[in-house]
């Protein structure tokens, strides 16, 4: 393990997507648990942006908004 640590960050995590990817969708599911309140605030997000696509924020305006961009 304090090998694989030692690899440079790019290779870290081509090598977590990797081994996320090996997993099959029930070992996925629960993996990560998300709190009832944010999966809540998600279903809300995504209902409203599925009634008003338009309305989305393009990633770009986002990142410049934040003046990461």
């Amino acid at each position: 393990m304090s090998d694989l640590l030692q690899l440079p960050q790019n290779e870290r995590l081509a090598l977590a997507i990797a081994l996320w990817d090996s997993l099959d969708d029930k070992s996925r599911d629960g993996a990560l648990p998300v709190d009832p309140a944010l999966c809540t605030e998600l279903d809300r997000r995504w209902a409203t942006h599925r009634n008003n696509p338009e309305a989305a924020v393009l990633w770009d305006a986002v990142r410049s908004q934040l003046g990461i961009g």
